[in-house]
């Protein structure tokens, strides 16, 4: 009842906040609400953002910190979803799948429809209020009327770029509250920041060229080096568009995906544009930007903290097929879902890179160890794979981590009557933990029905079938593959038949554990939501109590420029979020010190990886030989195979190359089976 009060209350909360971006650019608010609202909140400490952080930033805030109660609440008590059959949901259907915009479900493309009415819509509306007085406005600036229009224009452009940044950073908050309330995931939210982020350049870049225009034809060029005292500083807005343009540039997909390290080194220019963007209008309307700028900096300094630590990397198991599987200690509290992700760094390759990938392990199963599995496929991970495979005697191998990342859940899986897994490539790995979620569940004497499972993988070479080893648990783990209903259909599509000299076993290499090495932990300890709240709701505080000394002493004994009390501004806010996070962070550190160094002293290998090194004659793996079907010579006719199921609700899940995501996406979207409800994996590695 209480998390259904919660919920109850968010949810209204949250509509009210999106009716008043409706209401701002309105008469109404402008003339009524806003003076009333700024006459009632004016204070001699908080100055004129006291009234634009009440309204804009405190609402998502508490919405984030009320969030992390409600899902500290919820895995406190088991947070289940309901595992019974359910209709399918035409919603989350594809709807376009091929296109700029990818594979989009009715449903995003609902809520992309009325984000930009709300953008259409605010540029009506602040047009109209001011082209209404637009003649006299000119005569008295000494302006032509369509002089005085373009710049007007330029005005409305800037503003509504502004509604852009605001829901910019939201969907790059890993560890989001927000995004967990509204059940998605930060790598399936990718997607609407690089939409939103297009059309915000896309608006600021217009916005900028409509005042270079005006100040050419009105011999105003002078205007391009003014830097404000009090009002606008347009140098810095400048330096802020150009800071954007270059982000923007490297991150089309052509120069995205054939130079990604340009692109990653230079997306950290949103620091700079962040920086002179609030320069440019000053730190009171930046507030309107400010909460999920806020909520990201918290996110990303908790992952700063997250990657400084080496984890415990136990054992790498080699496969012939040039892929291996690293293996770490990990504590017992922390549980992730089928398909979550972490990004891994190895300094002796590059101490900058850092590089995502699926989670192989499953934390039931395995509740002191995590898994995850890469593929020889770059430049960076065929360093990897060389260094882990050769011959010399390694002590040990330097690693960080941030993560694990994932889906709020994975009850969803057992709505359907059959799960059809389709994969190319690398891509098989997602599915290794939700068959090995599944198999727990039916190894455990669940009263849940557990769908009937489908794999349809499709390999170049037959060497790469070794991969499919990794779907069994390793030795140690006490279940029955056999008690789960597992059907493969391996496909080797450039031989012809199967290659005997590829048949060789797996090579396991230990390393030995070092003192600094710690196994992979949360970052806030066993209540991370409710220590993210705390962080949240008292850095916010401390922030506040900053910003009333500075308002204080600015208004009794110093006086600075706009662009200096913005800089103060962002210090303080910077500070607050540090100051805090540390707090928490060592804490957190110190109730965990006795149980890190428990498992630093651990003298042998941990009871899951005894005989590591699989006998082939095992039961298990007979198993899965008799579960696998193998075709060489030939690709998988996804058609036929989705149109032969009958099953009422047949859950389809892709993970891949992007033109089988796509492939699949078109066949569920045909309208020719109604019972396929299709869901795309296009974060994998």
């Amino acid at each position: 009842m209480v998390r259904s009060a919660i919920k109850l209350f968010l949810l209204l909360l949250f509509l009210g906040y999106m009716m008043l971006w409706f209401m701002m650019p309105t008469k109404l608010c402008f003339d009524h609400w806003l003076p009333k609202i700024r006459a009632k909140t004016k204070s001699t400490y908080f100055g004129q953002q006291g009234s634009t952080m009440l309204i804009y930033t405190f609402p998502i805030l508490f919405i984030a910190t009320l969030g992390c109660i409600y899902l500290h609440l919820g895995k406190k008590h088991g947070d289940h979803n309901v595992e019974g059959r359910v209709p399918t949901s035409k919603l989350k259907q594809p709807v376009m799948v091929k296109g700029p915009l990818g594979i989009v479900s009715w449903m995003e493309l609902s809520f992309l429809t009325m984000f930009v009415v709300l953008l259409a819509w605010s540029t009506t509306s602040y047009l109209n209020g001011m082209f209404t007085h637009i003649d006299q406005m000119a005569s008295r600036s000494g302006l032509l009327v369509w002089e005085a229009k373009l710049e007007m224009s330029g005005l409305t452009l800037g503003l509504v770029g502004n509604i852009c940044l605001a829901f910019l950073f939201f969907p790059v908050t890993r560890g989001s509250s927000v995004l967990r309330l509204i059940g998605l995931s930060s790598e399936a939210s990718i997607k609407y920041h690089i939409w939103v982020g297009h059309i915000a350049m896309t608006i600021f870049t217009a916005h900028g060229l409509c005042y270079l225009v005006f100040w050419a034809k009105t011999e105003q060029l002078s205007q391009v080096l003014k830097w404000g005292k009090i009002e606008v500083s347009n140098m810095a807005g400048e330096i802020g568009l150009v800071c954007g343009l270059g982000m923007w540039a490297t991150c089309l997909p052509q120069i995205r995906r054939k130079m990604f390290e340009l692109f990653y080194y230079t997306h950290h220019l949103y620091i700079l544009f962040i920086v002179f963007f609030v320069f440019h209008v000053g730190f009171s309307y930046a507030c309107i930007m400010l909460p999920g700028f806020y909520l990201f900096l918290i996110d990303r300094y908790l992952r700063f903290l997250q990657s400084q630590q080496r984890v415990s990397l136990v054992a790498a198991r080699i496969l012939p097929c040039q892929t291996v599987e690293l293996n770490f200690c990990k504590s017992p509290e922390v549980n992730h879902s089928p398909r979550s992700i972490i990004f891994v760094n190895v300094p002796a390759i590059s101490k900058l890179q850092w590089h995502p990938f699926t989670i192989t392990s499953n934390s039931n199963m395995d509740t002191d160890k995590l898994s995850m599995v890469v593929k020889s496929e770059g430049r960076w991970s065929s360093d990897l794979y060389h260094k882990l495979s050769s011959p010399l005697p390694m002590d040990g191998f330097q690693v960080s981590i941030e993560g694990p990342y994932g889906p709020p859940a994975s009850t969803h899986l057992l709505r359907h009557d059959i799960l059809v897994l389709l994969s190319g490539g690398s891509g098989i790995t997602p599915f290794i933990s939700i068959i090995r979620e599944l198999l727990f569940k039916a190894s455990s004497g669940s009263s849940t029905r557990i769908p009937h499972i489908l794999l349809i993988c499709a390999f170049k070479k037959s060497i790469d079938l070794a991969m499919l080893e990794l779907i069994l648990p390793v030795s140690g783990t006490t279940v029955d593959i056999s008690s789960l209903q597992l059907q493969i259909e391996a496909y080797v599509t450039r031989e012809k038949g199967a290659d005997e000299d590829n048949h060789k076993p797996l090579r396991t290499v230990w390393f030995k554990p070092d003192a600094i090495d710690a196994p992979v932990s949360a970052i806030l300890g066993p209540n991370s939501w409710l220590c993210l709240g705390l962080i949240i709701s008292s850095s916010f505080v401390m922030f506040l109590l900053l910003i009333a000394i500075l308002s204080r002493y600015h208004n009794s004994n110093m006086v600075y420029a706009s662009s200096a009390t913005a800089g103060f501004y962002m210090l303080f806010m910077c500070l607050a979020i540090a100051m805090t996070t540390n707090a928490t962070f060592l804490w957190n550190k110190k109730q965990n010190r006795k149980r890190l160094r428990q498992i630093r002293n651990m003298d042998t290998p941990p009871v899951w990886f005894n005989n590591g090194d699989r006998e082939l004659e095992s039961l298990p793996y007979q198993s899965l030989l008799q579960a696998t079907n193998v075709h060489y010579g030939e690709r998988p006719d996804l058609k036929k195979i989705l149109f032969e199921c009958k099953e009422s609700s047949v859950g389809v899940i892709a993970s891949g190359p992007r033109e089988m995501r796509q492939e699949v996406a078109a066949i569920c979207s045909s309208g020719l089976a109604d019972n396929l409800q299709f869901e795309s994996i296009s974060f994998t590695w």
